[in-house]
């Protein structure tokens, strides 16, 4: 039976396998494909041993043609030597002279970091080879993940967003109630002591009646911005109704100290608020309760005696603070009337 003659010139071959070695008997390399040159640009190989430039890891023992011979037909995987990031596969079969051999390479797995490399294009592979289109879906797959994870953090930004103002007064810019029983709540869990101030505007209904909502705005947010200034870093600032206000100072236990920083407050807020031409005069009554009064830590306590204190500034003359004094072990603590009278003030 007569057979076709199956040879192939050197421009068929390139295009076809456009990553193919072939060898002379002896080894050497007698044509390379465009695309495999491309790997080794400015080397000349033709007249060069295969084996000065590639190596063959697997199958193991492959050192000189004489292996490579026996190993006609079984899969091969060859590294560049210099370049052992770029791994090949390949298969080698005799030529129809029988005079050397024709290897056949791919880039295998290795096949995006190649491309990237060496800026290698469609026409770098044979028409037939589905690396291209393979590709394109990794591609398409990369800008899908990419998408999906800005579109993550655009999500995990709105949530902090929203948690956020969840957590945070319009108006002045300060905390919540929400946010200040989370602060206390959490100091508490720690076991450090906490001090905690709540104070009352005095005046600021006159400003709403006389002069609108608008300068009452004003005010609240003129109150803001001196209590973020007087606090410390740590500390917590809340508006929690609408001219009532909280503090929440951890790892401050001392009572005198809390009076210094309360009544520091208070006398800044006794300055006029310029407001459209006009001043808005306010002041401010505090009270304030410390953590160590209490056995285990009672937060609706707190709350109740601070209120308590406040409301004793008040009844005092405004524009004062008074510290809650708990009562001696020997008495039965009666309710919102242990408040000692304002130390100092």
């Amino acid at each position: 039976m007569q057979t076709a003659d199956t040879r192939l010139d050197r421009s068929a071959l390139d295009r076809l396998m456009p990553m193919h070695l072939c060898l002379t008997a002896a080894g050497q390399i007698a044509g390379v494909g465009p695309t495999l040159a491309k790997l080794l640009p400015g080397t000349r190989l033709i007249g060069r041993a295969m084996f000065d430039h590639f190596e063959v890891r697997r199958p193991g023992g492959i050192a000189g043609m004489a292996d490579l011979v026996a190993r006609v037909g079984q899969r091969l995987y060859m590294t560049l030597r210099g370049a052992e990031s770029v791994g090949l596969r390949g298969i080698a079969m005799p030529m129809n002279d029988g005079e050397g051999l024709l290897v056949n390479l791919s880039f295998g797995i290795s096949v995006i970091d190649a491309v990237r490399e060496h800026r290698l294009t469609d026409g770098d592979f044979a028409p037939t080879d589905l690396t291209v289109e393979l590709l394109y879906l990794v591609e398409a797959k990369a800008a899908v993940m990419d998408a999906l994870r800005a579109l993550n953090l655009r999500l995990q930004g709105a949530k902090v967003e929203a948690e956020e103002q969840a957590l945070t007064d319009t108006l002045t810019g300060l905390r919540n109630r929400r946010a200040l029983d989370a602060a206390l709540a959490r100091l508490v869990q720690t076991g450090q002591p906490v001090s905690l101030v709540h104070m009352d505007l005095d005046f600021f209904q006159a400003v709403n009646d006389t002069m609108g909502h608008a300068a009452g705005d004003h005010v609240l947010r003129a109150v803001a911005k001196v209590l973020g200034e007087e606090i410390r870093s740590g500390d917590t600032a809340a508006r929690v109704g609408g001219d009532e206000f909280c503090l929440v100072l951890p790892t401050l236990s001392d009572p005198a100290k809390l009076h210094e920083i309360t009544e520091r407050v208070i006398r800044r807020l006794t300055v006029p608020i310029p407001f459209e031409g006009q001043v808005c005069r306010i002041s401010a009554s505090a009270g304030m309760t410390l953590s160590g009064f209490y056995g285990p830590v009672d937060l609706e306590a707190m709350h109740a005696d601070a209120d308590a204190a406040l409301y004793a500034s008040k009844r005092a003359g405004r524009g004062r603070a008074t510290l809650f004094v708990p009562p001696s072990s020997a008495e039965t603590r009666a309710s919102d009337a242990a408040i000692a009278d304002d130390a100092g003030c």
